[in-house]
């Protein structure tokens, strides 16, 4: 009978997303609707799905994989001082003010069930209504593309923080509250760990991707060391295992592993962990015992309204940020909530400060959070405009041959910023492009102007010592692309190959010349291409983990672009119907200069 349910819960992870775009369903996310058929297979209706061993330990380990993707989630970025030009408040900022509005509201809904005296824990209930389902928000943002975008950002760290926070709360208070002769103080003891494994195999791991092989898939064997071993030491020391998890994905996240990992950490997540999660968790549910519970059915609309007020103050904040549609959006899809209210309730059951009847509406109006907050965000939700982002080019240089390349970029996707430290050159330009006069090319000037506050940096100077200077302070500043002319190439041999060797991309006139007029005399109509006011050759990078895996003849635009080669790690694919796109591949192709934005859009979003 094992199996059997297995094998029902299997297919039914297996035919959900089929049936979703069969019919279109595109306003429920993917894990919600893996609940509403848990519900349906299980204790609720059906029956189909039995609870066992086998699957709860594999729903225990689908929380475990979800918590530790959702550590790996985290853009440490996101926590360092930003600046914005528009005033707007920063990522990190809103997400800490918002979740303490939470955490306030959450404490005053609490403390208004307990005046109605209909639970009297004013703390346990406020971290339980102190919760986000960071699950399920991730999930409703990669379906929209969103985890890279501010709004997507934000939401994410809010929702980190609503799923740690109160982990840690609620290990604190079972700890304080509990029978236990374990010390709070033990808790430091996992958070050593992980500092402990981050600082172990920071180094180690480059090593494992030059001796790594299809047979041996380090990296991934690594990462379930790191999950096992943290959520050892959380239950250990008595917290819960999702604790563990999450930090071993935060460890993870800091080794900085290639796309391949992740994207193969994510496979094996939501193609087979995962959904057992969502789909066991609705099967666990017996609505018809709390159908049947008066008491449990007048708890339920309460809590629900609970669950809503405590994240009400967060629409004014997110206001500061985002539009209308949108901060209504995210606030409806931060009340969703089920991953700790679960483990949450069995604490409180241990304890013995909640009862079956209450467990039960609890867990009723987290499951309805589920479903209502996710279709709610989808339909509110608008694009915003930093979701089409324009590539940041800042070129140092302004001259004959750089003017012109700004008039140009500035017609697309590129946001494009001359500097000059020349005044006689700023008052000849300025009239034909944005140029800014720099007083003049030290790191002082330069951080000022937030000149390195850029996708993209030119040093196009005709003078080399000042290019190899500041893109010296490029590279301290971790500029993600580096162009550096140096003409002059024999008597800059050294700091040229130095540079190059760092990942500056540095080009010669001369040089540049040489290949155009061998072009030119090969492939004449390379020129034309380049020169055409209408057709170009492109390049494009594969960030969207959307196309990954497909092949060139599925992807969209192929009837109208020419694709001449792809550039994968080190070396050129020559690309095939069959062949395969990897996450970080550079498509290279020709085509109408119409689309190229749009393609950019859709490629080269981090999804």
């Amino acid at each position: 009978m094992q199996s059997i349910s297995l094998l029902v819960v299997l297919f039914a992870a297996l035919l959900t997303p089929l049936l979703m775009a069969k019919f279109n369903i595109h306003s429920l996310p993917t894990a919600v609707a893996e609940i509403i058929v848990g519900i349906i297979l299980g204790k609720s209706l059906l029956g189909w799905v039995i609870s066992n061993d086998v699957l709860e330990e594999l729903r225990t380990l689908g929380v475990i994989v979800l918590i530790f993707l959702s550590g790996m989630e985290i853009d440490f970025s996101l926590f360092k001082p930003q600046k914005h030009r528009d005033g707007k408040i920063g990522v990190a900022p809103l997400a800490f003010l918002s979740y303490g509005s939470i955490v306030v509201m959450a404490l005053l809904v609490a403390w208004v069930l307990d005046l109605i005296g209909l639970y009297s824990h004013i703390v346990f209930a406020a971290i339980i209504f102190a919760t986000v389902a960071l699950g399920v928000v991730i999930a409703a943002l990669k379906e929209k593309e969103l985890l890279s975008k501010p709004f997507g950002q934000t939401m994410l760290l809010l929702a980190a923080l609503g799923e740690v926070l109160p982990l840690i709360a609620l290990t604190v208070y079972q700890n304080i509250n509990g029978t236990s002769s374990r010390s709070v103080w033990l808790l430091l003891l996992i958070f050593l760990a992980a500092i402990f494994l981050l600082l172990r195999f920071r180094k180690p791991y480059q090593w494992f991707a030059e001796i790594d092989k299809s047979t041996t898939q380090l990296d991934i064997r690594l990462a379930f060391f790191l999950i096992v071993t943290l959520v050892t030491i959380a239950e250990s020391v008595g917290a819960e295992n999702i604790l563990g998890a999450f930090l071993a994905g935060m460890v993870m996240k800091l080794l900085r592993p290639r796309e391949e990992t992740e994207d193969k950490l994510t496979s094996i997540g939501y193609g087979f962990f995962i959904p057992i999660f969502f789909i066991m968790t609705g099967a666990n549910m017996n609505l018809r015992a709390m159908f049947k519970d008066p008491a449990s059915l007048a708890l339920i609309p309460v809590l629900l309204v609970g669950f809503f007020a405590a994240k009400a103050l967060l629409l004014p904040l997110l206001l500061t940020r985002f539009r209308k549609h949108n901060a209504l959006a995210g606030t409806l899809l931060t009340s969703t909530t089920i991953t700790l209210v679960i483990p949450a309730l069995s604490v409180g059951k241990s304890l013995g400060i909640i009862s079956s009847t209450q467990s039960a509406a609890f867990t009723l109006a987290a499951v309805i959070t589920c479903i209502v907050s996710p279709i709610l965000f989808n339909t509110f939700y608008v694009a915003e405009k930093d979701d089409i982002k324009k590539t940041r080019v800042h070129i140092i240089g302004a001259n004959l041959m750089t003017v012109p390349i700004v008039q140009q970029l500035s017609k697309g996707l590129y946001d494009v910023q001359l500097y000059t430290d020349d005044p006689v050159k700023f008052k000849t330009y300025n009239s034909e492009a944005p140029v800014t006069l720099l007083s003049d090319v030290t790191a002082p000037t330069l951080q000022a102007a937030e000149v390195f506050d850029a996708d993209i940096i030119v040093l196009a100077h005709f003078d080399e010592d000042k290019n190899f200077a500041v893109a010296e302070l490029a590279l301290a500043a971790k500029v993600p692309r580096i162009i550096a002319r140096f003409d002059a190439k024999n008597a800059t041999d050294a700091r040229y190959d130095e540079l190059a060797a760092q990942g500056v991309e540095v080009y010669n006139t001369f040089e540049t010349n040489i290949a155009m007029l061998r072009s030119l005399i090969e492939t004449p109509s390379t020129l034309k291409i380049l020169q055409d006011t209408t057709a170009g050759i492109f390049e494009i990078v594969v960030n969207n983990r959307r196309f990954a895996g497909l092949e060139v003849k599925n992807l969209p635009y192929v009837n109208d672009i020419t694709i001449s080669q792809i550039f994968r790690g080190d070396h050129f694919i020559a690309p095939h119907g069959d062949t395969q796109l990897h996450l970080g591949d550079h498509i290279i192709f020709s085509g109408d200069k119409a689309q190229i934005g749009q393609m950019r859009a859709e490629f080269e979003k981090v999804n």
